[in-house]
Parts: structure tokens; C-alpha cells; sequence
């Protein structure tokens, strides 16, 4: 049996990012896979703290994290996994602090410092990202996102063998907006794409998740 592990960098453990990741690992479960939702904010962990014991020649961490906290299972069972889907909310640009820190360690061990950044990481698998954002497409595209977003799925890609994003727009951040101040958005607008729009997303996240389990047409993965 397959393992999926989905990674929520969100906050918020019912809201649009984690709906998403939990499409996604229901398509995984529709392809017979073993599926399980990991929640970062409920961790204790810091980023990369640059102690480079991956990189140490002959080291005892030599391709693995040294730090030893809430993260440490975690990269564990990921080296058993099949498929791996991370999930965050973009703030300022960015995916959120703890979903970074999360890639800092997840990632570095594996990068090798030659020419072409070689992998450590012992098999290939797919690796998905879901982005959830306020924005809306073109003010994504004008905000220069894109780059961002690229960088990361290069990285993932690099060191895993494959990645593709389900990038989610104008997404609806409020479940009452009266509550709050922010007149800038039109209150019928974002309900009616929230109604419209998003169970079109969820379905994307769902097919994503059935096709990382099946494994097939995969590109970067044989």
C-alpha cells in the first residue's frame, strides 16, 4: 500500500488550505493509498539553523538533519513515503513562516554543493504544492508571485524528482466578513466565487492526490 503525507502550513485546520490537502489525500484514499494530514503549527521546530552537519564529510548526519525536535519524525516519515503534498497560504508573498522553515529542513540535507545540485534523496517521487491566496490571478501575476512559486517547485522537483502546483486565487477568507474591517473586497463577489469556483479547486486537489497514489503520468517519475 501506498503512503500520501499531506503538510498543512496553515494556522487553520478547517479552512481553505487544509479542505484542499484533505481532497487531495481523499483522492489519494480513492487509489487504495495509506493517507495522513500533518498540521505544522501544532509542532515545535525552528528553521535551518546553518549547523551544515549535512554537509560534514564522513559525517554522522551526513544527507540528514541534525536538529532534534517536533520535526524530526516527521523527515522520517517522509523518506517512507510515496507522495508528498504541501499546502500553505501565501502572507506577503511567501508561503507561511512555518511552512518555509519546514522546507529549509526538509530540503537542504538532500541538496549536494556540485554543479548541478544533485539529490540524496534515495528514490523518486511526486511532490505536489497547493497555494492558497487572496489575490486574484492577474494581481498575483502583477505581484510578481510566480517567481516565488517557481523557485520552490524547482527545489521539490530537484530533489524528489517531480512537483506541479495547484495554485487556488481569490480565495475566502472570512466566514463572516461583516466581523471585519476590509472594505476593499466586494462581500458578494468573493461569496459567489467561493460557491463557484473553489468546489472546481477541491476537485483539482482531488485528482492531484489520485494521481500521485496511481503513479501515473508523472513527469520526472518512470
Amino acid at each position: 500500500m501506498k503512503k500520501v503525507i499531506a503538510i498543512n502550513g496553515s494556522p487553520r485546520k478547517k479552512w481553505n488550505t487544509a479542505t484542499l490537502l484533505n481532497k487531495a489525500l481523499e483522492g489519494a484514499a480513492s487509489q487504495g493509498a495509506e493517507t495522513e494530514l500533518i498540521h505544522l503549527y501544532d509542532l515545535k521546530y525552528k528553521g535551518c539553523i546553518s549547523c551544515f552537519a549535512c554537509k560534514l564529510k564522513d559525517g554522522k548526519s551526513y544527507g540528514k538533519c541534525a536538529c532534534n525536535d517536533d520535526l524530526t519524525p516527521i523527515l522520517k516519515k517522509i523518506e517512507q513515503a510515496d507522495a508528498l503534498i504541501l499546502g500553505s497560504p501565501i502572507y506577503l508573498g511567501v508561503a507561511t513562516g512555518e511552512m518555509r522553515s519546514f522546507i529549509e529542513r526538509l530540503i537542504f540535507p538532500y541538496f549536494v554543493y556540485d554543479e548541478n545540485y544533485s539529490s540524496l534523496f534515495d528514490k523518486k517521487i511526486p511532490t505536489g504544492f497547493v497555494y492558497t491566496m487572496n489575490v486574484n490571478e492577474q494581481q498575483m501575476k502583477d505581484s510578481g508571485y510566480n517567481s516565488n512559486l517557481q523557485i520552490t517547485e524547482w527545489a521539490l522537483k530537484n530533489v524528489f524528482g517531480a512537483s506541479e502546483s495547484l495554485i487556488v486565487t481569490d480565495t475566502y477568507q472570512f466566514q463572516d466578513y461583516s466581523k471585519y474591517v476590509a472594505p476593499k473586497f466586494n462581500v458578494e463577489e468573493k461569496a459567489k466565487r467561493r460557491e463557484e469556483e473553489f468546489p472546481k479547486d477541491c476537485e483539482k486537489a482531488f485528482a492531484m492526490g489520485a494521481k500521485f497514489a496511481a503513479g501515473v503520468n508523472i513527469d520526472g517519475i518512470n
